[in-house]
């Protein structure tokens, strides 16, 4: 993954402006390879819809991904016809290279795209753009699974794309419902964040870049579609299926170990209104007690059952030991990711440690617990031993929650985190507009050109002669 750049965090969300200016607020791209028939037809039905229905300025950018017909001079002479139309020329394929050159390149604060198959209809562009122009999300997608959309599509094609969502949403927790939807928006100052830790090249890029941006707590904003499938299409399912399953395991083994720094993708603290605090209760206490009542529930059915296996082989008291220490380690690192929202391998061995001091206590509970059982009752039934340990277990669970939370994994101070205080003088005009500034004038400075092996946003990919 790309982590080598140094960012602080994202500015709030703000409504654009207003006022006319020489860029376009929105720039709509789209990527064709060897499309010399529907290239024409889709910018100029396109180009109309916009000029027609859109109320703000807009630049539609046609991506050519080397293409071998005669796509490049088609692309070519919409841009000399149409002054709101451009062409860039790339030599390498790949839709994902494709977006993330344009959108590099880009002047406009608001950047999409779509298929050049037209196949979700036009009428859903504007609502998807409007939550980006007035600041209320980060991202935007078009959903063809949201249950008032209306789709025309083979049952193969529904089949494959339920799967493939399906697959997101078991093995990397997504939420949102339509990864491969080509219909999609992302606010400028965001994909100049956000695509460089984007690997994917091709068909895979719009769902890595969606998984991060919902892991860095970016908004993602979802529009039903109207989606005719088209009948034509030239993606080849089963090499597409494969990659993106081998993107699945990157990003998935990427987040497991924390090697990706969204916190460069972190809005102000504040900004959004889960960070606010109610008054008397401290800040994410009510979250951290449902993380920590989950991961507790099934720790104690494990400690149950690993109690049951070790009993049938040791006495009660090294059965209990064994099974609170095995279900110790798996509670700690379960809290430390899920409750306390804890990643990475930074302090995790001290963390573990302080876990088995924490566990000590518990083991005391319990062990004192089942000794009192027994000099009360000399030889107690094992459900009458299960009833014990599992009254134990909830009074030690009470100060667990209370020792992970105020020593394990006290709450991380202000001053670690300064980009993300609330500061009133940060949050002053000046500091603002001084912020805006910044922000203006860091989207004017041109993209460093990245190594060749990477070939992502190289200026060099772009054809001058196509280029504007």
């Amino acid at each position: 993954m790309r982590t080598d750049t140094s960012w602080g965090t994202l500015p709030a969300r703000e409504h654009l402006p207003v006022e006319v200016t020489d860029a376009p607020v929105l720039d709509v791209t789209i990527p064709v390879y060897n499309e010399e028939q529907d290239l024409e037809p889709c910018v100029r039905r396109l180009h109309e819809h916009l000029a027609r229905t859109f109320p703000y300025s807009f630049r539609i950018t046609i991506a050519d991904n080397a293409s071998t017909d005669r796509t490049p001079q088609v692309a070519a002479r919409l841009d000399t016809e149409i002054p709101e139309v451009r062409a860039y020329r790339l030599e390498q394929k790949g839709r994902g290279r494709a977006l993330r050159t344009v959108w590099s390149h880009s002047d406009a604060p608001v950047l999409a795209y779509m298929d050049v198959d037209l196949s979700t209809d036009l009428n859903a562009l504007l609502p998807l753009v409007a939550p980006l122009i007035s600041g209320h999300s980060d991202l935007a997608i078009g959903s063809r699974l949201s249950r008032s959309s209306r789709v025309v599509r083979g049952p193969k094609r529904e089949f494959i794309s339920r799967a493939y969502n399906l697959i997101l949403k078991s093995s990397l927790s997504a939420r949102f419902s339509d990864a491969q939807c080509g219909f999609k928006a992302i606010r400028r100052d965001v994909a100049q964040r956000l695509l460089p830790m984007v690997e994917d090249t091709g068909w895979f890029f719009d769902t890595e870049m969606l998984v991060l941006a919902e892991r860095a707590g970016l908004r993602i904003h979802e529009v039903p579609v109207d989606w005719i499938d088209d009948p034509d299409s030239t993606v080849h399912i089963v090499k597409t299926a494969t990659e993106d399953l081998k993107g699945v395991w990157r990003v998935g083994r990427a987040l497991a170990v924390g090697a990706l720094p969204l916190d460069r993708l972190a809005r102000p603290f504040g900004d959004d209104p889960r960070d606010r605090r109610i008054g008397g209760v401290p800040g994410g206490l009510a979250r951290q007690l449902v993380g920590f009542c989950f991961v507790g529930a099934l720790s104690t059915l494990f400690y149950l059952l690993l109690y049951s296996g070790f009993r049938s082989m040791a006495s009660p008291q090294l059965a209990n030991a064994a099974a609170l220490l095995v279900s110790a380690i798996a509670n700690t690192a379960a809290n430390r990711r899920l409750t306390f929202g804890v990643r990475g391998r930074e302090r995790a061995v001290r963390h573990q440690a302080q876990g088995l001091v924490v566990f000590a206590i518990g083991l005391a509970l319990t062990s004192g617990s089942l000794a009192a059982l027994d000099t009360a009752t000399g030889a107690p039934s094992h459900s009458t031993e299960l009833a014990v340990l599992i009254a134990a277990n909830l009074a030690a669970t009470v100060l667990r929650f209370l020792l992970l939370r105020a020593w394990v994994f006290p709450e991380r101070r202000t001053d670690d985190f300064p980009a993300r205080d609330i500061d009133t003088a940060s949050t002053s005009p000046t500091a603002t507009a001084t912020a805006t500034a910044k922000a203006t004038a860091t989207a004017t400075v041109p993209v460093p050109a990245p190594t060749p092996a990477s070939a992502s946003s190289d200026p060099a990919d772009l054809d001058p002669r196509t280029a504007r």
